[in-house]
Protein backbone atom coordinates (compact mmCIF):
# COMPACT_ATOMS: atom_id res chain seq x y z
CA UNK A 1 0.00 0.00 0.00
CA UNK A 2 0.97 3.78 -0.74
CA UNK A 3 2.26 5.61 2.00
CA UNK A 4 0.15 8.37 0.51
CA UNK A 5 -2.78 6.11 1.58
CA UNK A 6 -2.03 4.99 4.92
CA UNK A 7 -1.07 8.72 5.30
CA UNK A 8 -5.29 9.62 4.24
CA UNK A 9 -6.07 6.68 7.10
CA UNK A 10 -3.64 8.78 9.42
CA UNK A 11 -5.22 12.26 8.74
CA UNK A 12 -8.79 10.48 9.78
CA UNK A 13 -7.06 9.60 13.10
CA UNK A 14 -4.69 11.85 14.25
CA UNK A 15 -2.88 9.54 16.79
CA UNK A 16 -1.03 6.95 16.73
CA UNK A 17 -0.60 3.87 19.22
CA UNK A 18 2.19 0.58 19.52
CA UNK A 19 0.49 -0.39 22.70
CA UNK A 20 -2.83 -2.06 22.57
CA UNK A 21 -3.47 -1.14 26.11
CA UNK A 22 -3.56 2.41 25.41
CA UNK A 23 -5.88 3.02 22.43
CA UNK A 24 -7.24 6.56 22.34
CA UNK A 25 -10.68 6.76 20.72
CA UNK A 26 -10.13 6.79 17.13
CA UNK A 27 -6.44 6.34 17.13
CA UNK A 28 -4.24 4.54 14.43
CA UNK A 29 -2.51 1.14 15.85
CA UNK A 30 0.44 0.02 14.68
CA UNK A 31 1.28 -3.66 15.60
CA UNK A 32 4.54 -3.43 16.06
CA UNK A 33 6.65 -7.15 16.78
CA UNK A 34 9.71 -7.45 19.84
CA UNK A 35 11.42 -9.85 20.94
CA UNK A 36 8.72 -11.49 22.86
CA UNK A 37 5.47 -10.27 21.69
CA UNK A 38 3.71 -9.77 17.92
CA UNK A 39 1.39 -6.89 18.08
CA UNK A 40 -0.38 -8.09 14.81
CA UNK A 41 -1.97 -10.73 17.13
CA UNK A 42 -3.19 -7.47 19.49
CA UNK A 43 -4.79 -5.79 16.22
CA UNK A 44 -8.95 -6.97 17.13
CA UNK A 45 -8.26 -5.77 20.72
CA UNK A 46 -6.71 -2.45 19.99
CA UNK A 47 -9.65 -1.71 17.59
CA UNK A 48 -12.30 -3.27 20.41
CA UNK A 49 -10.35 -0.57 22.62
CA UNK A 50 -10.99 2.44 20.80
CA UNK A 51 -8.91 2.48 17.71
CA UNK A 52 -10.22 3.44 14.46
CA UNK A 53 -7.30 1.20 12.57
CA UNK A 54 -4.89 -1.22 13.05
CA UNK A 55 -1.81 -1.56 10.40
CA UNK A 56 -0.43 -5.57 10.32
CA UNK A 57 2.37 -6.74 8.69
CA UNK A 58 1.03 -10.51 8.65
CA UNK A 59 -1.81 -11.66 6.32
CA UNK A 60 -3.78 -14.18 8.84
CA UNK A 61 -4.59 -11.44 11.20
CA UNK A 62 -6.54 -9.06 8.89
CA UNK A 63 -9.66 -11.59 8.44
CA UNK A 64 -11.33 -9.76 6.04
CA UNK A 65 -11.72 -6.14 8.63
CA UNK A 66 -12.03 -3.43 6.45
CA UNK A 67 -10.58 -1.64 9.17
CA UNK A 68 -7.47 -3.74 9.42
CA UNK A 69 -4.71 -2.79 7.01
CA UNK A 70 -1.80 -5.43 5.62
CA UNK A 71 1.86 -3.69 4.51
CA UNK A 72 4.85 -5.47 4.05
CA UNK A 73 6.69 -4.39 7.23
CA UNK A 74 4.91 -2.11 9.59
CA UNK A 75 7.71 -1.10 11.85
CA UNK A 76 9.09 0.61 7.99
CA UNK A 77 5.27 1.85 7.41
CA UNK A 78 5.57 3.97 10.99
CA UNK A 79 8.91 5.61 9.99
CA UNK A 80 7.97 6.42 6.35
CA UNK A 81 4.64 7.80 7.95
CA UNK A 82 6.48 9.94 10.18
CA UNK A 83 8.72 10.62 7.74
CA UNK A 84 6.11 11.95 4.98
CA UNK A 85 4.47 14.01 7.90
CA UNK A 86 7.60 15.59 8.86
CA UNK A 87 8.15 16.78 4.94
CA UNK A 88 4.32 17.58 4.53
CA UNK A 89 4.65 20.26 7.59
CA UNK A 90 7.92 21.52 6.77
CA UNK A 91 8.36 22.47 10.11
CA UNK A 92 11.89 23.70 11.65
CA UNK A 93 13.58 20.41 13.55
CA UNK A 94 16.44 21.18 15.45
CA UNK A 95 18.61 17.04 15.88
CA UNK A 96 20.13 16.62 19.10
CA UNK A 97 22.39 13.45 19.99
CA UNK A 98 25.67 12.95 22.18
CA UNK A 99 26.81 10.17 24.77
CA UNK A 100 26.16 12.52 27.51
CA UNK A 101 23.22 15.16 28.45
CA UNK A 102 21.19 15.16 25.55
CA UNK A 103 17.96 14.83 26.91
CA UNK A 104 18.60 17.50 29.88
CA UNK A 105 19.91 19.85 26.89
CA UNK A 106 16.69 18.38 24.74
CA UNK A 107 14.48 19.88 27.59
CA UNK A 108 16.32 22.95 28.69
CA UNK A 109 16.27 24.49 24.36
CA UNK A 110 12.44 23.54 24.61
CA UNK A 111 11.91 25.34 27.82
CA UNK A 112 13.83 28.36 25.97
CA UNK A 113 12.20 28.40 22.57
CA UNK A 114 8.49 28.21 24.43
CA UNK A 115 9.05 31.55 25.72
CA UNK A 116 8.62 32.37 22.18
CA UNK A 117 7.72 29.66 19.96
CA UNK A 118 5.07 26.71 19.74
CA UNK A 119 7.17 23.57 20.28
CA UNK A 120 7.18 19.99 20.14
CA UNK A 121 9.83 18.08 21.78
CA UNK A 122 10.35 14.37 22.24
CA UNK A 123 8.77 13.02 25.49
CA UNK A 124 11.75 11.63 27.81
CA UNK A 125 13.86 9.27 26.25
CA UNK A 126 12.00 7.91 23.13
CA UNK A 127 14.93 8.51 20.87
CA UNK A 128 15.38 5.71 19.03
CA UNK A 129 13.88 3.59 15.63
CA UNK A 130 10.56 4.00 17.09
CA UNK A 131 10.49 6.81 19.50
CA UNK A 132 11.13 9.32 16.82
CA UNK A 133 9.02 8.37 14.62
CA UNK A 134 5.80 8.62 17.27
CA UNK A 135 7.52 12.33 18.12
CA UNK A 136 7.25 12.86 14.64
CA UNK A 137 3.82 12.25 14.27
CA UNK A 138 2.75 14.36 17.12
CA UNK A 139 3.44 17.37 15.28
CA UNK A 140 0.51 19.22 14.15
CA UNK A 141 -0.14 22.53 12.62
CA UNK A 142 0.07 24.82 15.54
CA UNK A 143 3.69 23.56 16.13
CA UNK A 144 5.89 26.15 14.91
CA UNK A 145 9.72 24.15 15.75
CA UNK A 146 10.45 20.47 16.95
CA UNK A 147 13.64 19.59 19.08
CA UNK A 148 14.06 15.53 18.35
CA UNK A 149 16.50 13.96 20.63
CA UNK A 150 18.27 10.94 19.06
CA UNK A 151 20.07 7.98 20.65
CA UNK A 152 22.53 5.51 19.33
CA UNK A 153 23.92 2.42 20.70
CA UNK A 154 25.46 1.04 16.84
CA UNK A 155 27.24 2.73 14.07
CA UNK A 156 23.93 3.69 12.03
CA UNK A 157 22.12 4.39 14.15
CA UNK A 158 21.86 8.14 13.95
CA UNK A 159 21.90 8.15 10.02
CA UNK A 160 18.88 5.91 10.22
CA UNK A 161 16.92 8.36 12.10
CA UNK A 162 18.71 11.49 10.58
CA UNK A 163 17.16 10.17 7.58
CA UNK A 164 13.63 9.92 9.46
CA UNK A 165 13.33 13.26 10.93
CA UNK A 166 15.22 15.33 8.32
CA UNK A 167 16.31 17.70 10.91
CA UNK A 168 17.08 21.33 9.75
CA UNK A 169 19.57 22.27 12.29
CA UNK A 170 22.03 19.40 14.39
CA UNK A 171 23.65 20.15 17.58
CA UNK A 172 26.02 17.13 19.17
CA UNK A 173 26.46 17.38 23.22
CA UNK A 174 29.65 15.35 23.09
CA UNK A 175 31.14 12.31 22.77
CA UNK A 176 32.02 9.16 25.20
CA UNK A 177 32.62 6.15 26.09
CA UNK A 178 29.55 4.63 26.17
CA UNK A 179 27.77 1.51 24.50
CA UNK A 180 31.45 0.11 23.71
CA UNK A 181 29.32 -3.18 22.83
CA UNK A 182 28.03 -1.78 20.20
CA UNK A 183 29.91 0.61 18.93
CA UNK A 184 33.26 -0.91 19.07
CA UNK A 185 35.28 1.94 20.21
CA UNK A 186 35.25 5.48 20.84
CA UNK A 187 36.10 6.03 17.58
CA UNK A 188 32.66 4.43 16.60
CA UNK A 189 31.30 6.44 18.89
CA UNK A 190 32.27 9.95 17.28
CA UNK A 191 31.63 8.44 13.66
CA UNK A 192 28.15 7.33 14.51
CA UNK A 193 27.23 10.64 16.39
CA UNK A 194 28.51 12.61 13.40
CA UNK A 195 26.34 10.82 10.93
CA UNK A 196 23.85 14.04 12.14
CA UNK A 197 26.84 16.26 10.73
CA UNK A 198 27.16 14.23 7.56
CA UNK A 199 23.11 14.85 6.49
CA UNK A 200 23.31 18.55 7.42
CA UNK A 201 26.26 18.60 5.39
CA UNK A 202 25.01 16.71 2.61
CA UNK A 203 21.63 18.30 2.32
CA UNK A 204 22.47 21.68 2.56
CA UNK A 205 21.41 22.35 5.68
CA UNK A 206 24.64 23.39 7.64
CA UNK A 207 24.09 24.90 10.61
CA UNK A 208 24.77 23.31 13.90
CA UNK A 209 25.86 24.34 17.56
CA UNK A 210 28.88 23.17 18.89
CA UNK A 211 31.04 23.63 22.22
CA UNK A 212 33.97 25.33 20.82
CA UNK A 213 36.23 23.50 23.22
CA UNK A 214 35.40 19.77 21.72
CA UNK A 215 37.95 19.19 19.36
CA UNK A 216 36.52 15.76 18.50
CA UNK A 217 33.69 17.63 17.29
CA UNK A 218 35.18 20.65 15.76
CA UNK A 219 37.30 18.11 13.73
CA UNK A 220 34.04 16.31 11.79
CA UNK A 221 32.47 19.93 11.32
CA UNK A 222 34.27 20.91 7.49
CA UNK A 223 32.01 22.40 5.80
CA UNK A 224 29.33 23.37 8.29
CA UNK A 225 28.64 26.88 9.39
CA UNK A 226 29.20 26.37 13.58
CA UNK A 227 27.44 28.44 15.96
CA UNK A 228 30.13 28.58 18.77
CA UNK A 229 29.60 28.31 22.75
CA UNK A 230 31.46 27.41 25.62
CA UNK A 231 33.91 28.94 28.30
CA UNK A 232 36.93 30.01 26.94
CA UNK A 233 37.87 30.33 23.47
CA UNK A 234 37.34 34.03 21.87
CA UNK A 235 34.92 34.91 19.19
CA UNK A 236 31.94 32.46 20.95
CA UNK A 237 28.39 33.42 20.29
CA UNK A 238 27.63 32.42 23.97
CA UNK A 239 30.41 32.63 26.62
CA UNK A 240 29.57 31.62 29.80
CA UNK A 241 31.68 31.32 33.55
CA UNK A 242 30.77 28.79 35.81
CA UNK A 243 29.90 30.20 39.64
CA UNK A 244 29.53 28.21 43.08
CA UNK A 245 27.72 24.99 42.59
CA UNK A 246 26.12 25.03 46.80
CA UNK A 247 24.94 22.63 45.42
CA UNK A 248 23.18 23.82 42.35
CA UNK A 249 24.38 25.11 39.18
CA UNK A 250 25.07 28.72 39.46
CA UNK A 251 26.52 31.22 36.13
CA UNK A 252 26.94 34.29 33.76
CA UNK A 253 26.85 34.73 30.33
CA UNK A 254 27.86 37.41 28.20
CA UNK A 255 25.48 39.12 25.72
CA UNK A 256 26.13 42.34 23.79
CA UNK A 257 27.79 43.73 27.24
CA UNK A 258 25.20 42.94 29.19
CA UNK A 259 26.36 40.47 31.91
CA UNK A 260 23.09 37.74 32.64
CA UNK A 261 23.58 35.52 36.00
CA UNK A 262 21.34 32.29 36.39
CA UNK A 263 21.08 30.19 39.24
CA UNK A 264 19.28 26.89 38.10
CA UNK A 265 18.19 23.81 40.00
CA UNK A 266 20.52 21.43 38.10
CA UNK A 267 23.19 19.54 40.08
CA UNK A 268 26.33 19.37 38.22
CA UNK A 269 29.07 21.51 36.82
CA UNK A 270 29.07 19.77 33.79
CA UNK A 271 25.20 21.01 33.29
CA UNK A 272 26.97 24.37 32.72
CA UNK A 273 27.77 23.55 28.65
CA UNK A 274 24.16 22.10 28.49
CA UNK A 275 23.00 25.39 29.70
CA UNK A 276 24.94 27.42 26.96
CA UNK A 277 23.72 25.09 24.10
CA UNK A 278 20.19 26.28 25.02
CA UNK A 279 21.14 29.78 25.36
CA UNK A 280 23.27 29.52 22.21
CA UNK A 281 19.93 27.90 20.23
CA UNK A 282 17.75 30.72 21.62
CA UNK A 283 19.73 33.36 21.17
CA UNK A 284 20.33 31.92 17.54
CA UNK A 285 16.14 32.17 17.44
CA UNK A 286 15.57 35.36 18.85
CA UNK A 287 14.62 34.72 22.30
CA UNK A 288 14.80 37.67 24.28
CA UNK A 289 17.77 36.82 26.60
CA UNK A 290 15.79 37.99 29.92
CA UNK A 291 13.43 34.95 28.81
CA UNK A 292 16.00 32.71 28.03
CA UNK A 293 17.57 33.18 31.54
CA UNK A 294 14.19 32.57 33.23
CA UNK A 295 13.58 29.62 31.04
CA UNK A 296 16.45 27.63 32.47
CA UNK A 297 15.57 29.01 36.13
CA UNK A 298 12.36 27.58 35.45
CA UNK A 299 13.39 24.51 34.60
CA UNK A 300 13.46 21.46 37.28
CA UNK A 301 15.25 18.13 36.21
CA UNK A 302 12.99 14.89 37.04
CA UNK A 303 13.31 11.23 36.23
CA UNK A 304 16.46 10.49 38.39
CA UNK A 305 18.83 13.15 35.90
CA UNK A 306 20.95 15.57 38.08
CA UNK A 307 18.24 16.29 40.62
CA UNK A 308 18.81 16.66 44.43
CA UNK A 309 15.98 14.72 46.31
CA UNK A 310 15.69 16.04 50.17
CA UNK A 311 14.46 13.27 52.35
CA UNK A 312 13.75 12.85 56.08
CA UNK A 313 16.99 11.76 56.33
CA UNK A 314 19.70 12.73 53.94
CA UNK A 315 20.16 14.92 50.68
CA UNK A 316 20.51 12.68 47.37
CA UNK A 317 22.29 13.54 44.45
CA UNK A 318 20.44 11.17 42.43
CA UNK A 319 22.04 10.79 38.44
CA UNK A 320 21.13 7.21 38.34
CA UNK A 321 19.17 7.19 34.59
CA UNK A 322 22.80 6.40 33.04
CA UNK A 323 26.25 5.90 33.40
CA UNK A 324 29.53 5.44 31.48
CA UNK A 325 33.24 6.64 32.28
CA UNK A 326 32.87 9.96 31.00
CA UNK A 327 28.92 11.00 33.00
CA UNK A 328 31.04 9.25 35.93
CA UNK A 329 33.73 11.24 36.17
CA UNK A 330 32.05 14.33 35.62
CA UNK A 331 29.31 13.43 38.32
CA UNK A 332 32.45 12.55 40.96
CA UNK A 333 34.38 15.74 39.81
CA UNK A 334 31.33 17.62 40.56
CA UNK A 335 30.25 16.14 44.03
CA UNK A 336 34.28 16.51 44.57
CA UNK A 337 33.70 20.38 44.47
CA UNK A 338 30.58 20.72 45.90
CA UNK A 339 30.34 22.83 49.06
CA UNK A 340 28.26 20.63 51.45
CA UNK A 341 29.22 18.34 54.09
CA UNK A 342 29.34 14.72 55.01
CA UNK A 343 29.75 13.14 51.11
CA UNK A 344 28.95 9.56 50.92
CA UNK A 345 28.89 8.17 46.96
CA UNK A 346 26.99 4.78 45.88
CA UNK A 347 28.03 4.19 42.48
CA UNK A 348 27.01 1.20 40.57
CA UNK A 349 28.27 -0.92 37.32
CA UNK A 350 28.65 0.68 33.96
CA UNK A 351 27.13 -0.96 31.97
CA UNK A 352 27.92 -2.16 28.04
CA UNK A 353 31.61 -1.08 27.62
CA UNK A 354 32.43 -4.74 26.64
CA UNK A 355 36.52 -5.35 26.29
CA UNK A 356 36.91 -2.00 28.27
CA UNK A 357 34.52 -2.37 31.11
CA UNK A 358 37.24 -3.40 33.73
CA UNK A 359 39.70 -1.56 33.24
CA UNK A 360 36.94 1.72 33.09
CA UNK A 361 35.34 0.18 36.79
CA UNK A 362 39.28 -0.03 37.75
CA UNK A 363 40.02 3.64 36.88
CA UNK A 364 37.09 4.75 39.16
CA UNK A 365 37.66 3.18 42.01
CA UNK A 366 41.17 4.30 41.52
CA UNK A 367 40.16 7.59 41.57
CA UNK A 368 37.91 7.48 44.14
CA UNK A 369 40.54 7.15 46.15
CA UNK A 370 41.42 10.65 45.99
CA UNK A 371 38.15 12.28 46.28
CA UNK A 372 37.93 12.14 50.15
CA UNK A 373 33.96 10.88 50.40
CA UNK A 374 33.72 9.92 53.83
CA UNK A 375 31.78 6.73 52.46
CA UNK A 376 31.66 5.02 49.16
CA UNK A 377 29.62 2.12 48.26
CA UNK A 378 29.84 -0.02 44.93
CA UNK A 379 27.24 -2.43 43.92
CA UNK A 380 27.17 -4.60 40.96
CA UNK A 381 29.24 -7.50 38.48
CA UNK A 382 31.71 -5.22 37.04
CA UNK A 383 33.02 -3.49 40.57
CA UNK A 384 33.45 -6.81 41.77
CA UNK A 385 35.94 -7.58 39.05
CA UNK A 386 38.30 -4.92 40.05
CA UNK A 387 40.86 -4.37 43.01
CA UNK A 388 39.22 -2.40 45.83
CA UNK A 389 39.10 -1.60 49.47
CA UNK A 390 35.50 -0.10 49.42
CA UNK A 391 32.24 -2.09 50.86
CA UNK A 392 30.81 -3.77 47.73
CA UNK A 393 27.40 -5.60 47.54
CA UNK A 394 26.32 -7.76 44.16
CA UNK A 395 23.26 -6.23 43.57
CA UNK A 396 20.62 -3.31 45.10
CA UNK A 397 18.63 -5.87 47.20
CA UNK A 398 21.50 -6.54 48.96
CA UNK A 399 22.75 -2.71 49.40
CA UNK A 400 19.06 -2.20 50.42
CA UNK A 401 19.00 -5.30 53.80
CA UNK A 402 22.20 -3.28 55.03
CA UNK A 403 20.61 0.32 54.36
CA UNK A 404 17.54 -0.59 56.42
CA UNK A 405 19.22 -2.31 59.24
CA UNK A 406 21.54 0.86 59.47
CA UNK A 407 20.35 3.74 58.05
CA UNK A 408 22.86 6.55 57.12
CA UNK A 409 21.58 10.05 58.32
CA UNK A 410 22.31 13.72 57.34
CA UNK A 411 24.80 12.85 54.15
CA UNK A 412 24.61 14.23 51.43
CA UNK A 413 24.77 11.46 49.15
CA UNK A 414 25.41 10.31 45.05
CA UNK A 415 23.52 7.96 43.41
CA UNK A 416 25.28 6.93 40.36
CA UNK A 417 24.77 3.96 37.59
CA UNK A 418 23.23 2.41 34.83
CA UNK A 419 19.59 2.59 34.38
CA UNK A 420 19.76 -1.13 34.60
CA UNK A 421 21.28 -1.43 38.12
CA UNK A 422 17.89 0.43 39.49
CA UNK A 423 20.25 2.30 41.94
CA UNK A 424 16.92 4.76 41.89
CA UNK A 425 15.10 2.82 44.01
CA UNK A 426 17.10 3.93 46.87
CA UNK A 427 15.70 6.93 47.23
CA UNK A 428 12.74 5.05 48.89
CA UNK A 429 14.69 4.36 51.88
CA UNK A 430 17.34 6.66 52.19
Amino acid sequence: MEIQTIYQYFEECGVVTTDSRQCPEGSMFFALKGASFNGNAFAEAALEKGCKYAVVDEEQYVKGNPRIILVDDVLTTLQQLANFHRRRLGIPIIGITGTNGKTTTKELIAAVLRKKYQVLATEGNLNNHIGVPLTLLKLSGSHEMAVVEMGASHPGDIKELVDIAEPDYGMITNVGMAHLEGFGSFEGVVKTKCELYDFLREHGKHIIFMDQGNEHLKAHSNGLTVVPYGTEAEGLFVKGTLGPCEPFLTFKWMNEGEEYHVKTHLIGSYNLKNALAAIAIGRYFDVPSTAICEAIEEYVPHNNRSQLTETEHNHLVVDAYNANPTSMRAALDNFRIMNVPHKMVILGDMRELGTSSTEAHQNVVDYLSACGFERIILVGEEFGKVNNGYEHYPDVNALKEVIQQHLPQDMYILIKGSNSMKLAQLQEIL
